[in-house]
């Protein structure tokens, strides 16, 4: 235990010290020192992680806290600062050290050419890297929320790192203030959380939750308090993991750098709710309407999400969609109570997806920073490498056996359609529908790029394999694509789940979700990969034998064409009903209050004491007799009131 302890905090503060390391001397040992340094951090807390990992697996995962420090002290509130080991903040804590270290060495060359400092995109790599840790590895709610807010800000700077590109400051922006609209709600969460259980622990409050089931709190009507603090709670989640209403910002992201684009995909920021509502399982059980209206969305968001991909021209793009429509299957699973599933597929998900985008950006590299598929076409002699790998990751997406996808999705959709949950039918069927248009989209972006005749001449022809530094984290990642279902299936899912979590996923008595999967009819556990290799075989006859259907469907259907282009009008929606009256709002507030009002008052004033002292300047002559003459009057006039007065 005392190894693994040790480990386990090497793993979670070496980014930090990367981050430190390069960002407060980068200018001092240069941009090389610093790519070097945080690559041998990160490759030590990967290894740390890993071992961590196995260490705890052999001696069975129990519950440990990891004292750090006193952090809060005030009155009767206490906040230590300690590290939870468990195993689900230790598979967590793996995936995302190995995932970011092939991230960052995969940014060496992908970065390579880059003009601004390089020492502040690897500094704030490993900065997101450790506030991920951080909220993984909390064992309180505050804790936790500082992670939260701290993934936020390094997103924040990542995705804004060309900053003076006007569309990536926008970006960085709007990434930054949707997320904190959410993260209001959390807070109030947060807030109730201690108010009703007097306690922001994790182990406390998850004692005390079966003497709180039945309260109540009185506000435009009665409500459980469990329930208000759950859906509060998920709220805050849907910013961070891109659900429906708060997905905006996820599309944009796009503008950041790829290796950004991995970062924020696979390992950190989106998966935070997800990780979220599963670590509050405990709490969440309890919740049943809070846990209908989390698959109403998840599965809502899966569609939505793929119905858009479908369109899309900017393969970045097309890819950011399937990571908001993944997230959706995720939290179907939390909803249903299948929260192990949950966390299986975001295990897998966190390598194909990381696979995808760095495969996309080495697309891009090799077509000199196009992004644009339909200026893209047969690529696929100039780029095998990449093109073998984005193949395994899209397998692996769309969920066709044995990849990584088949194991963790396929597993959600029996748990959707076994779940006594009264949504748990709406999640299987839109997540079948989504499987298709999941392998109609990906084949659609493998088509495009790869196959038929090359668009632009010149693009094809200067096209090149990206350097090893790019292709060999791509290659790796692509054995998690292959091996990660089949590897990890028995311990997240299996019959060797219930060891393996050991109670640090908690479902309720009568929830056997996770048994009742096994038994889904064989029938309906076939669907989706029926569904997927139909969404290949539209997507080939779309795409390769008759090209020329997508422009006539589109032209045949263009109000249903521009209305998926352009993201169901999510974006000109919330500018009609929320920018455009605060940018009204804001700028009465400055016109009329702030300069006519604020600043008119002092201004009257000051014009109003500048006007007298210029009559007052007129008297002001500089002749002695005139003023020995109004001296004269004044003692005239002092006189005779005296005289009058006595």
């Amino acid at each position: 235990m005392q190894t693994a302890s040790c480990l386990f905090e090497i793993a979670v503060f070496a980014p930090l010290v990367g981050f430190l390391t390069a960002g407060m001397g980068g200018r001092i040992i240069g941009d090389a020192l610093s790519q070097a340094l945080t690559i041998i951090l990160m490759l030590i807390a990967s290894l740390a992680a890993i071992g961590a990992l196995l260490i705890e697996g052999q001696g069975g995962m129990v519950t440990a806290l990891v004292p750090v420090s006193d952090w809060i002290q005030a009155g009767n509130f206490h906040v230590s600062w300690g590290l939870r080991m468990d195993a689900l903040s230790v598979s967590i804590v793996a995936m995302v050290c190995v995932v970011s270290t092939l991230v960052h060495v995969y940014s060496t060359g992908y970065m390579a050419h880059e003009t601004m400092p390089r020492f502040r995109f690897f500094s704030y790599l490993s900065l997101f890297t450790f506030a991920m840790l951080m909220l993984v590895t909390s064992n309180d709610l505050i804790q936790l929320f500082f992670g939260w807010e701290g993934v936020g800000l390094a997103s924040y700077l990542l995705i804004g790192y060309w900053y003076t590109r006007p569309s990536a400051a926008a970006a960085a922006i709007k990434a930054f203030v949707v997320n904190r609209v959410a993260d209001l709600f959390f807070l109030v969460g947060i807030a109730l959380l201690y108010v009703e259980f007097g306690t922001v622990t994790y182990d406390d409050i998850f004692a005390m939750v079966p003497t709180h089931i039945n309260d109540v709190y009185h506000l435009f009507g009665a409500h459980r308090a469990i329930e208000v603090i759950c859906m509060l709670l998920f709220i805050g989640a849907m910013g961070k993991s891109a659900q429906l209403f708060l997905h905006t910002w996820l599309p944009d992201a796009m503008e950041g750098p790829t290796p950004v684009s991995a970062l924020i995909h696979a390992a950190t920021m989106v998966t935070a709710g997800v990780f979220l509502m599963a670590r509050m399982s405990p709490v969440v059980e309890f919740a049943p309407l809070t846990r209908d209206f989390i698959i109403l969305i998840g599965a809502t968001t899966c569609f939505f999400a793929a119905t858009v991909g479908l369109v899309q021209p900017d393969i970045k793009r097309t890819i950011a969609y399937s990571t908001c429509s993944q997230l959706g299957y995720m939290f179907v699973a939390i909803g249903v109570g299948a929260y192990q599933a949950a966390m299986f597929h975001l295990t897998t998900h966190a390598f194909f997806k990381a696979l995808l985008f760095l495969g996309a950006g080495c697309v891009i590299h090799a077509v000199h920073d196009e992004q644009n598929m339909f200026r893209m076409g047969g690529l696929w002699r100039k780029i095998p490498v990449t093109y073998v790998c984005m193949w395994l990751g899209s397998l692996a997406l769309a969920g066709i056996f044995p990849f990584a996808g088949y194991w963790s999705k396929d597993a959600i959709l029996d748990a959707a359609w076994m779940s006594p949950a009264t949504m748990g039918t709406y999640g299987w069927v839109m997540g079948c529908i989504t499987a298709f248009l999941t392998a109609l989209y990906s084949w659609r972006l493998i088509f495009l790029v790869f196959h038929g005749k090359p668009r632009d001449t010149h693009l094809h022809e200067g096209a090149h394999e990206s350097p090893i530094s790019m292709t060999g984290p791509v290659i790796l990642l692509g054995f998690g694509a292959v091996l990660g279902g089949i590897l990890l299936a028995p311990l997240y899912i299996g019959k060797g789940q219930v060891a393996f979590w050991n109670g640090a996923i908690a479902n309720a008595p009568g929830n056997d979700i996770i048994e009742m999967m096994e038994h889904a009819p064989a029938f309906i556990s076939l669907v989706p990969s029926i569904a997927a290799v139909g969404g290949i075989l539209v997507a080939y006859v779309c795409y390769m034998l008759r090209p020329e259907i997508p422009g006539a469907l589109a032209r045949a259907l263009r109000p249903l064409y521009l209305f998926l282009l352009n993201k169901w009008y999510f974006d000109e929606v919330y500018d009609l009903i929320f920018i455009r009256p605060y940018k009204a709002l804001a700028r009465v507030l400055w016109k009329d209050v702030d300069e006519g009002m604020v600043e008119g008052i002092p201004e009257g004033l000051a014009r109003m004491t500048v006007a007298s002292a210029g009559q007052a300047v007129k008297i002001q002559t500089g002749s002695i007799a005139v003023y020995a003459f109004t001296m004269l009057i004044g003692l005239v006039v002092l006189l005779s009131t005296m005289l009058l007065t006595n």
